[in-house]
């Protein structure tokens, strides 16, 4: 299959890759390409951005999650012959698992999709130094992936006397530069950017961004990049396509709103290829769960933000308290675990006043959350457990950790285990018909847990 398709990395975080990428799609968008995008890694803010303001369809993409074949299949998933397609990386090009391994890299996507690489380079503060910093990614480059170079906050009269001397030097194309933007800026909080629906006039600055971007950027020589790259030919993930074929439909109440967003979109299309119908609330304008629901997924989100919305919607946290008792097959991750304590504590522990920032939730767990004032949790992890509640014996599901609060009982039914150290902890509430836990979880990385969930939801 022939997607045009490049990828935009950096040397590090921080280098305005996602402004880039946003301004890239506009600008792809407004040329009339069929363009999607995929963010590298388990990030969730970056797609919302792409899908909420662009209205570019986007999910994620990541080699730690799922194998070679499956990622893939994953990134060919409804697309056609002719589509154009942008990557955009995460962290470093080269920075994978545990930050020395390649798996989970920028670079082996890329390298797996067969993509060509658009390396943007924050030049501030930078002279010459900027050809040894770019020889030393092309060198470490094996698969010769990297076609081109994109200069952030460099001025033009800077960028008119460098670019002939790296095009001559080191054979690399340079595609543009973006001067400093220091009236547009996308803000940041824990996991990167903040949310689209928080920014004021957002549409309107990414707009303006493309604007000025179209000026210093050499589009024709970017699509002639992303034409070159190589064709990619799908794979056929037989158990997947056994578990696609279930005809049982059952209806999954899934929480969705300004607290509640943060879901992988390959986790919501394969519960409906195992037979769900997914119904949309909000745990924060809605009075109750859908009528008619079989099971309840809450993901993740930052419902600590909505705390005082959330407390004061008695009646929804009735609901929610009551079905989960009387049996409602539950998944709640990360935001929607701390969601169904009995309480969420947004100040720490050790401040005076922490009583004032005490929030009723659900209380269909009785537990609290707080508030730590540091990472508890980050990374990824590989979830098996003790009883097979959800999965196989001996079979796992990947995950990712990334929260500042902690509960006061995090459970014991899984032990997840770090894959680049190996080092293990209990996590997870597991029985029956319910996984309650921090860990944000890739259920392509293991779709029986998908398939449980919808068993259960049938039997229920």
């Amino acid at each position: 299959m022939k997607i045009k398709r490049f990828m935009i990395a950096a040397p590090k975080s921080g280098s305005g890759k996602t402004m880039i990428t946003c301004a890239l799609l506009q600008l792809l968008k407004d040329n009339g390409k069929n363009v999607s995008s995929y963010k590298c890694g388990p990030d969730y803010i970056d797609p919302m951005f792409h899908k909420k303001v662009l209205g570019v369809p986007s999910k994620n993409l990541d080699t730690f999650f799922t194998d070679e074949k499956t990622t893939v299949q994953l990134f060919l998933d409804k697309r056609a012959d002719g589509d154009f397609a942008v990557l955009e990386g995460v962290m470093g090009l080269y920075d994978g698992l545990g930050g020395i391994y390649e798996q989970g890299s920028s670079y082996h996507l890329a390298k797996v999709t067969q993509t060509p690489i658009i390396l943007v380079v924050d030049a501030k503060g930078m002279g010459k130094s900027v050809l040894a910093l770019i020889a030393g990614f092309l060198q470490y480059d094996t698969q010769h992936l990297i076609k081109g170079v994109l200069f952030n906050r460099m001025s033009k009269g800077y960028y008119d006397i460098i670019k002939p001397l790296i095009e001559k030097e080191l054979s690399v194309k340079v595609v543009g530069y973006f001067p400093e933007q220091k009236d547009i800026g996308l803000s940041s909080r824990h996991l990167g950017l903040v949310m689209p629906d928080e920014l004021a006039d957002i549409k309107e600055q990414l707009d303006e961004l493309a604007g000025r971007l179209k000026k210093t950027i050499d589009l024709d020589m970017l699509l002639d990049i992303a034409v070159e790259a190589e064709e990619i030919t799908k794979t056929t993930n037989t158990e997947q396509m056994q578990i696609q074929n279930q005809n049982n439909t059952v209806n999954i109440a899934v929480a969705m709103d300004e607290a509640f967003c943060f879901y992988y979109e390959d986790n919501l299309r394969l519960l409906e290829k195992c037979g769900a119908k997914l119904q949309y609330f909000s745990p924060l304008h809605d009075t109750k769960l859908p009528d008619n629901c079989d099971a309840l997924l809450l993901g993740g989100g930052y419902p600590e933000l909505y705390a005082k919305e959330l407390s004061e919607n008695l009646s929804m946290r009735n609901s929610i308290k009551t079905a989960f008792k009387t049996g409602l097959p539950t998944v709640a991750e990360c935001g929607g675990f701390m969601y169904l304590h009995t309480y969420i504590h947004n100040i720490c522990e050790e401040d005076a006043d922490a009583q004032n920032y005490v929030f009723g939730m659900t209380g269909a767990l009785d537990s609290e959350c707080h508030f730590k004032g540091k990472l508890v949790r980050f990374g990824y992890i590989e979830l098996e457990e003790k009883h097979n509640n959800f999965l196989p014996t001996d079979e796992k599901i990947r995950a990712h950790e990334f929260h500042y609060y902690d509960s006061t009982d995090n459970g014991a039914d899984c032990i997840a285990t770090k894959p680049a150290t190996g080092r293990s902890y209990d996590c997870v509430i597991s029985h029956d018909n319910y996984w309650l836990g921090f860990p944000h979880l890739y259920y392509p990385s293991n779709p029986h847990f998908a398939e449980s969930f919808v068993r259960k939801a049938y039997e229920y």
